[in-house]
């Protein structure tokens, strides 16, 4: 299914929900509260929404009321008349939040198909599974439905009951269901929570129809109490029943009435945006409900739950405001607990300390997600699709003129975060002018030119335009091979100005080469396309000679990879240079390129420099130091500017709400603000910079970062960095990791110390009172004996005769592992992400619905651990720690410890192996070993298991490697620890429009070519 026709469901299906029609002003809300994403009208080529909707009558019927109000009402069709008239029957309009149940016949069919199901990145169509059983209801062959709905009755367990060969559903996806649509994976989670409480079952067993008594009550609360002192920390309450059949071995009939159990237990209520559960917690203090002797003159207190705010804590509308702009400009989301420093900051005022308490207040304002749910105190909010627009960025003139009577499809950017892009002109850092690379773009493009050529120098040549006119578009004989598509810009008597639109460049040509543009050549968009350079290069300095000079250098003619940090009509980019050995980030280097060269450290050897302060001390032993120069003085003097300038006036502008690698701008260090260059992000909320004045790494959340100010950007881009890399004599030959302790003396040594000297030489001199010297001389310099240390701890130690209180380090390891992955039962389907694929006899698995956890979880590791000095520890094999790699933290398990240093580790969510220095490991603590390891050690069904050859094992890799799929459970082996478990599994290919392809085919065909060859 095409991206247009897909959206032009999803909108009758928003439409189709209310037969009084939706206001266009809420549209789009409407939309994304269904699909998860916003209408992308733009993708389209239409300006607004209201074209958009004008252009499909047949899906929308639009009429304006006498106010001005635009409501939107489903057009009919044949597909969907029997829908409309279902809606009409409605008695009242479908509310967000309210959970109504459709009843319908499942007839049996002798077909199992199901159709695809969306996520955020491609389309996955779901395997086909036979003789599911629901529950106490066998079907051996079911009508066509979306797995979707399939996954979401699983699920929700006891939740969804079939009666009668009668299935009951949420009325949120009665029309999801009849079209034939997918229900968005991005909100089967949270909605799975919710119905899964609210769900009426049409028939009750004996069991709840017989009264209950006091007695039975009082148990159920009691029983309640034991299961929340083991979940202290909440618990979602659609969980509850079955953490209560697997602790007592009962059902738990009553638990609609947990939540008014206010002695018993403290309920976090959601919002109405359907997008946060409920969270069940132990009440703080034990509550004494027994009646008093004289109820008149002490009437009891009515109970509420601590969390629900007294009702005059409303939030005033203004605050509300403030948030919504927040929020907008913080589109990709904002951890809540941001929002007091940012209130102060940008808008001078308290953010009531109470709402980060219960968010479930902020239900009209925001979306609140709990990425982490056992951790309440987390959560990111983001800003609702109808609230606040973003001010549109100043674009540049378009090149091409309004064109009258030619019909051309316009130009869709890819959808791909990274793609190569041909640089063809540069006039300013606002205004490049570039083509995508691609099947659909430069390669499209050559055939319709090959095809231009061989129709105008045969039956087209004589297709002369003999008065072309401002505007119109023509085709151009540039030279005797090429035929380019143009627009006349001007005329004179002899000569035409033409602007070729797929190529970015004006020509002067002769009339005679002047030809008429005929419509079988207008097929394909344009393919010159504008972008804006992002970065601090778009703001003042967009014209600068140096600048562009080193953009024409670096960028023009040649075909770069472009990263898209903003996607509108006109994008904004960051371009880099992948022909070297590193890539090269050409924004920064445009931006290096305006540094003064005279404030720099033109360093001589065999000199003294006095007045040196140590800024950072790395593990290798390098350090970086400022020095006194004409530039550092200037910094000084900017940076105090800007202290004022924070301190007097409020920030609002100049939050960072787009952060890309290379950018500069501004981060605290000791609570005052200093230079930073952002070097690499993680997810959306975490980040690594560079403080390029200290030489000191960190690692951030995206609202701690500011832009410089407009008025001080110049001055202070012009400054080069002042912090200079060095290397201590004689004690960094081989540059490799030094011993902690070295590292530590190194630092309360030197570093943020009274100012000291420094001595530039290349020969060895006689300093005996040197830093180097004294180093030198320590005991713990001896890394080989440091080292010797960490081997020996590395063997387990066994236990004396008689010693029944030792226990093993596994052992104290285990009573702290996260709980098991909880995977579907054999038979049933997942979509998962193949992290790493070694055959089809070994490969590991992510659970695609959880991906998101993990990449949050990562991002909290490296505020955590980035920000802590080293810790020694003892390295014991098969134990669990957080090690870096590749300027991430990892969970990992240690599988041996070398004699040179290094540990050989496995990544327990990504199941990779690496070899890391021993000081890349730390301590995991217990708040980041509550998520279950996402990698599960797989093998593929459905094939003879061997030994797989080179040959066989790469077509596999092909196939599935780094690749969303569908794994259908086939076996489960259960081991003693998480990462020792193993499931057999069928592998499906989805992404195909019609086509289902199953991996283990491939294979079995392979292995059969390869035997026949043989």
């Amino acid at each position: 299914m095409s991206d247009m026709e897909l959206v032009k469901k999803m909108l009758r299906a928003v439409l189709q929900s209310s037969k009084h029609g939706v206001a266009m002003a809420r549209l789009q809300g409407d939309y994304r509260a269904l699909t998860a994403e916003v209408i992308p009208y733009r993708q389209f080529g239409h300006a607004n929404l209201e074209s958009f909707l004008r252009s499909i009558p047949g899906v929308v019927r639009l009429e304006r009321s006498s106010a001005g109000e635009v409501t939107c009402f489903a057009g009919v069709c044949e597909e969907t008349a029997h829908i409309a008239q279902l809606v009409a029957r409605q008695k009242n309009v479908k509310k967000t939040g309210c959970s109504k149940l459709l009843n319908f016949q499942m007839r049996a069919k002798s077909s199992s198909l199901f159709s695809h199901n969306g996520n955020t990145r491609t389309d996955k169509r779901k395997a086909p599974v036979k003789g599911i059983l629901f529950d106490q209801f066998n079907i051996e062959s079911v009508k066509p439905v979306s797995l979707s709905l399939w996954v979401f009755v699983r699920a929700c367990g006891g939740g969804v009951r079939f009666s009668n060969n009668n299935l009951i559903i949420p009325c949120d996806f009665q029309i999801l269901f009849l079209l034939g649509l997918p229900i968005p994976s991005l909100y089967l989670n949270s909605w799975f929570l919710l119905y899964s409480i609210n769900f009426k079952c049409d028939v009750i067993s004996s069991a709840q129809q017989k009264p209950v008594n006091r007695a039975d009550v009082e148990v159920v609360q009691g029983r309640i109490k034991q299961l929340l002192q083991k979940y202290c920390s909440g618990v979602w309450l659609s969980k509850i029943p079955q953490l209560y059949r697997d602790m007592f071995q009962e059902e738990l009939h009553m638990h609609k009435e947990v939540e008014t159990w206010t002695h018993v237990c403290t309920v976090e209520k959601p919002g109405s945006n359907n997008i946060v559960d409920r969270l069940v917690y132990p009440v703080l203090e034990p509550l004494d409900f027994t009646l008093p002797e004289t109820p008149k003159a002490h009437p009891p207190l009515l109970i509420t739950p601590p969390s629900t705010p007294p009702s005059h804590q409303l939030l005033t509308p203004e605050i509300k405001q403030k948030l919504r702009q927040l929020l907008n400009k913080y589109s990709h989301g904002l951890w809540a607990h941001a929002l007091p420093q940012l209130f102060q900051e940008a808008f001078g005022c308290v953010f009531p300390q109470y709402v980060l308490e219960d968010l479930s207040l902020l239900a009209d304002t925001c979306m609140v997600e709990y990425p982490m749910q056992d951790n309440r105190k987390r959560a990111i909010l983001y800003a609702l699709p109808c609230q606040v627009q973003a001010q549109p960025r100043p674009r540049p003139q378009p090149l091409v003129m309004p064109c009258t009577g030619n019909h051309v499809p316009p130009l869709i950017i890819p959808t791909t975060e990274f793609l190569s892009v041909l640089v063809m002109e540069v006039s300013s850092t606002d205004n490049i002018v570039l083509r995508f690379v691609g099947e659909v773009y430069s390669k499209a493009l050559e055939v319709l030119e090959e095809a231009m050529l061989q129709f105008y120098s045969t039956v087209g040549a004589g297709l002369c335009l003999l008065s072309p006119k401002i505007g119109q578009l023509v085709a151009v004989a540039i030279e005797e091979d090429a035929v380019l598509r143009a627009q006349v810009h001007h005329v004179t008597e002899d000569n035409v100005k033409v602007y070729c639109v797929d190529h970015g460049f004006f020509e002067v040509v002769s009339r005679k080469k002047i030809l008429q543009l005929r419509d079988q050549f207008l097929t394909i968009p344009f393919q010159a396309t504008t972008c804006q350079l992002a970065g601090n290069l778009h703001e003042r300095l967009v014209t600068d000679a140096v600048v562009l000079k080193s953009l024409d250098s670096l960028a023009v003619g040649r075909t770069l990879l472009a990263e898209i940090v903003e996607r509108e009509d006109t994008p904004l980019i960051v371009l880099y240079d992948t022909s070297q050995n590193e890539d090269v980030n050409v924004n920064a280097v445009c931006l290096k390129a305006l540094q003064d060269k005279s404030m720099e450290n033109p360093l001589q050897v065999n000199s003294v420099y006095t007045n040196v302060f140590v800024t950072n001390v790395c593990s290798d032993g390098s350090i970086y130091c400022q020095l006194p120069s004409r530039g550092q003085a200037k910094l000084k003097d900017i940076m105090d500017k800007i202290e004022a300038h924070f301190i007097s006036q409020l920030t609002w502008e100049l939050l960072v709400s787009k952060p890309f690698c290379g950018k500069v701008c501004l981060a605290k260090h000791k609570g005052k603000w200093a230079r930073a260059e952002i070097i690499n992000l993680h997810g959306s909320q975490v980040l690594d910079i560079l403080f390029l004045d200290l030489g000191l790494p960190a690692s951030l959340e995206v609202s701690e970062l500011r832009e410089i100010p407009p008025i001080y950007l110049k001055e202070l881009i012009t400054i080069p960095p002042q912090a200079i890399k060095c290397i201590l004599e004689e004690l960094n030959a081989d540059g490799s990791v030094w011993p902690p302790e070295a590292v530590l003396w190194l630092r309360e040594t030197v570093l943020n110390k009274v100012p000291i000297s420094i001595y530039w030489c290349l020969c060895p001199q006689d300093l005996q009172s040197s830093v180097n010297h004294q180093l030198a001389s320590c005991p713990f310099w001896q890394r080989d004996v440091y080292f010797s240390e960490i081997a020996r701890v590395s063997e387990p130690i066994l236990p004396e005769a008689g010693d029944s209180s030792y226990t093993s380090p596994a052992q104290l390891n285990a009573l702290t592992l996260p709980p098991p992955l909880d995977l579907p039962l054999v038979g049933q389907n997942v979509d998962v992400f193949v992290s790493v694929a070694c055959h089809p006899g070994h490969f590991v698995l992510q659970p695609w619905q959880d991906l998101y956890k993990l990449v949050v979880l990562m991002g909290e590791m490296i505020l955590f651990y980035n920000k802590q000095e080293v810790i020694q520890i003892n390295i014991q094999k098969n134990n669990v720690y957080a090690a870096k790699i590749d300027n991430n933290w990892h969970r990992v398990l240690v599988k041996g410890v070398l004699t040179n240093e290094l540990v050989s580790v496995y990544e327990l969510d990504y199941g990779k192996y690496e070899l890391i220095n021993y000081s890349q490991l730390q301590p995991l603590i217990d708040e980041f070993r509550q998520l279950p390891f996402q990698g599960i050690s797989a093998q593929l069904a459905g094939v003879k298991q061997g030994v797989w050859g080179e040959e066989a094992s790469m077509v596999f890799r092909n196939h599935v490697e780094k690749k969303p799929l569908v794994a259908q459970i086939e076996s489960v082996e259960e081991g003693e620890c998480p990462w020792e478990r193993k499931i057999s599994v069928y592998l499906v290919d989805t992404t195909q429009e019609d086509n289902d392809i199953w991996i283990h085919n491939i294979m079995v065909e392979f292995l059969d070519e390869i035997n026949r060859d043989a």
